[in-house]
């Protein structure tokens, strides 16, 4: 008997030996990205359904938030207006905002279209678009680790800035005033022609739920 117990037992650490030799390297699909590369294209679809293609902007200088709003951390930046705000400024400048929501369904964080639409209307949002990454792939390309976790590409489509959204890593809406916001210190850099000083930080925030 315990013999038959033994070569079960075997049986099955060869199986699982087997299974992770096989599975495919993640390496690849896992953010690598270095400040000052191209950023890598994709198309995604909107929440309205129109797709969009990074190349459809070029020349232009591109926002990337991984949003998630059942995220406290990203609660802390809608319910006090400071995403909006950002994302209103920035976009009468002729940035391209784009939202992206990589949670898989059934995760904390998707939503269906129309739900999605639903709280972009009651949070006054106003990105570019909403982007649905269900499957994770452009999250994982990009490294998308937190939401939020921001990317700045600028007209040249070289990444610039990538990390968090500003100093304090916290869920604390008090914070915001006394924080130095990141991603407005890049947009501004870029608007004025000077390079960007600060181009990588942790990103802070909720796991990304692929």
């Amino acid at each position: 008997m315990r013999k038959r117990i033994s070569l079960l037992v075997g049986l099955m650490t060869l199986a699982s030996f087997i299974q992770l030799a096989a599975a495919p390297k993640k390496s690849a699909d896992v953010g690598s990205l270095k400040v000052g590369s191209l950023a890598p294209g994709f198309t995604l679809t909107d929440t309205n359904g129109k797709e969009h293609s990074l190349s459809d902007y070029k020349g232009k200088t591109v926002v990337l938030e991984w949003l998630s709003h059942d995220c406290p951390f990203v609660k802390k930046h809608y319910e006090s207006n400071n995403m909006q705000t950002l994302q209103k400024k920035y976009t009468a400048d002729g940035v391209v905002w784009l939202s992206v929501n990589s949670s898989a369904p059934g995760k904390e964080g998707f939503y269906k279209s129309e739900e999605a639409n639903k709280l972009t209307t009651e949070k006054g949002a106003a990105p570019t678009a909403v982007l649905v990454d269900s499957n994770g792939k452009v999250g994982r390309i990009y490294g998308a680790k937190t939401t939020p976790h921001m990317f700045v590409i600028d007209k040249a489509g070289n990444l610039a800035y990538m990390g968090a959204i500003d100093s304090i890593k916290s869920a604390d809406k008090e914070d915001i005033a006394k924080a130095e916001n990141y991603v407005s210190k890049a947009l501004d850099s870029l608007k004025g022609g000077k390079p960007v000083t600060l181009t990588a930080t942790s990103p802070y925030g909720c796991s990304v739920k692929y």
